[in-house]
């Protein structure tokens, strides 16, 4: 899909300036805190890393921009729980409200879930079955397959100028473009499915080199970009 969290390519953003040697991890507590709030509550919702990284692409400009990387998080956490029926849509502002003093009553939580996720994995849905419980504790994303990859490292292939309505991890501004493959990465699961729970569709992933003039033209400074692009985003080039 089209949205605020494709930002890549473009410009207007300013100058990226690189982290310093002794940044923390967490540059105030409360940051600590929103990347555990955001990890329990995709567990909670029944989500996964891919479901959580759409939840984020989903948000508004305000929502995604406005509070940075760790408001960004507490944000999508938000939209989990209340997909997965565990808030109500209002129900943050209502408690803080009332943790203000102006007893105001929490919202109905809503019995239906806007997104597609296995009934299993719903917090009313008692105990999991042997399928979810396997599905929550997978050892990570990498996957092991039998088929062979479909280009070789040094081929030349193309991005495919799509448009998935649903989540991908295909950039927008190398989509249409051609490139060379320098290496081909470990089969993973493809988050364009898993993220909307159906099924993990393990495939090889490319390390693909882009020269800059080929995605943003002859006026472009001089250098490449390398892009890890599942193979379903690729084609060959005549």
């Amino acid at each position: 899909m089209e949205g605020i969290a494709d930002m890549g390519g473009t410009s207007g953003w300013g100058p990226a300036r690189p982290p310093r040697a002794d940044e923390p991890v967490f540059a105030e507590p409360w940051q600590g805190r929103a990347a555990a709030l955001t990890i329990l509550a995709t567990r909670v919702s029944g989500r996964n890393a891919d479901a959580f990284r759409h939840a984020q692409e989903r948000l508004d400009r305000a929502a995604y921009l406005d509070e940075g990387y760790f408001g960004r998080w507490l944000n999508a956490a938000e939209l989990m729980l209340i997909e997965g029926a565990v808030l109500a849509p209002g129900e943050i502002d209502a408690r803080a409200r009332d943790l203000r003093g102006e007893h105001v009553e929490n919202p109905p939580v809503s019995v239906s879930v806007s997104v597609s996720v296995p009934e299993s994995a719903r917090p009313d849905a008692g105990p999991p079955t042997a399928a979810i419980v396997a599905w929550r504790s997978a050892p990570g994303s990498l996957r092991t397959i039998d088929a062979a990859p479909a280009f070789a490292v040094g081929q030349r292939v193309r991005a495919k100028n799509i448009s998935p309505p649903g989540h991908t991890r295909l950039p927008h501004y190398v989509r249409g473009h051609a490139g060379i493959v320098e290496v081909i990465q470990p089969a993973a699961v493809f988050p364009d499915t898993h993220a909307h729970f159906l099924g993990e569709n393990p495939q090889h992933v490319y390390s693909v080199r882009f020269d800059s003039h080929e995605l943003w033209g002859e006026g472009a400074d001089s250098f490449s970009v390398t892009v890890d692009l599942f193979e379903n985003y690729l084609e060959t080039t005549s």
